[in-house]
Order: structure tokens, then C-alpha cells, then sequence
């Protein structure tokens, strides 16, 4: 209960690094967008979901970072939503985790939420003409690589300047 009270309480500090982090994971998705996007796709701006284990300003920012990112690049309105809200729950249940799970786990939530849900937009809403599991599966693999591949080392070097990026108690 405690640490619900904490999550709600932000302040300018938080909502400044979330909108900083949402503002980072826009422009690299944009930036980076003929591989961020697809039914193979490695969406590098995937590597910040680790965020969420230093800070709770990362959860809303990589949301508003993911909707964003998709409404920038034309993905119809049922990507913006339940592809922006595959990003917020994964955010939060690796927020969550991180004192309950090894620190390398930490990517893991990314993984499974995305590969589910944009495993089922690929296929419902695109109609890029292969099964669910098929379209789970490539995206896995995307994000497997963004998330652990990148995320981890990020983890890492941001943990070097933990004390100075993010609050002690965040």
C-alpha cells in the first residue's frame, strides 16, 4: 500500500523525466522507423522499458512515448490504443517486479505483453496473412533483441549514474 501511496505522488521532477523519456522514445521510433514497425520489426526505442526498475516517471512517459510514436507514423487507431497499452502494462508490471525479480528479468514483461498483443494486431488489424503465434513469435524476437539485447547494457550504464538520474526512493 505504501508503495501505491509513493506512485501517486509525482512530482515536476517526474513528470519532467517522463516526458523527457516518452520525448526519446518518439523520436527514436520515428527516427529508426522501417525496422520499428511490421511483422518484423525490432523497435530499438524498446530498450527503455528496463526504465521502469529505476524509476515510476518511466511508466506513464513510455506510454505517452508509444502513443505518440504510433500516431507520428499513421498505425490506425486500434495499434495507437492497445499498442500504446501493451507498453503501459508491461511498463508497470516491470516497475513491479523489481524487487520481487532478478534485475535481468526485467525485460521480460516487454516481451510477453508486446509479442501478445501487437502479435495480434499484425494479424487482425494488419492482416499480414500469417497465424497469432507466428505474428507472437516474430515480435518476440524483436523485442527480445531490444529489450535484452540493448535494454540490459542500458540497465547497466544507467546504473552507474543511478544516484544521479533517478531518486533514491523512485
Amino acid at each position: 500500500m505504501e508503495q501505491l501511496q509513493k506512485t501517486k505522488q509525482l512530482t515536476v521532477r517526474d513528470l519532467a523525466r517522463g516526458a523527457i523519456i516518452a520525448a526519446v522514445y518518439a523520436l527514436l521510433t520515428i527516427f529508426l522507423a522501417p525496422i520499428s514497425s511490421g511483422l518484423i520489426q525490432c523497435r530499438v526505442a524498446e530498450a527503455m522499458c528496463v526504465l521502469p526498475y529505476f524509476t515510476f516517471s518511466a511508466v506513464p512517459g513510455l506510454f505517452v512515448g508509444c502513443a505518440l510514436a504510433n500516431l507520428l507514423t499513421g498505425a490506425p487507431a486500434y495499434d495507437v490504443l492497445f499498442g500504446s497499452l501493451a507498453t503501459l502494462i508491461a511498463a508497470y508490471l516491470t516497475f513491479l517486479m523489481r524487487k520481487r525479480a532478478p534485475k535481468y528479468l526485467a525485460p521480460l514483461p516487454s516481451v510477453v505483453v508486446n509479442a501478445l498483443v501487437v502479435g495480434a494486431l499484425l494479424v487482425y488489424v494488419y492482416d499480414v496473412g500469417v497465424g497469432f503465434w507466428v505474428a507472437a513469435g516474430y515480435v518476440a524476437v524483436g523485442q527480445a533483441i531490444a529489450c535484452f539485447v540493448l535494454g540490459l547494457p542500458l540497465m547497466k550504464l544507467l546504473e552507474r549514474f543511478r544516484g544521479k538520474l533517478f531518486d533514491a526512493e523512485s
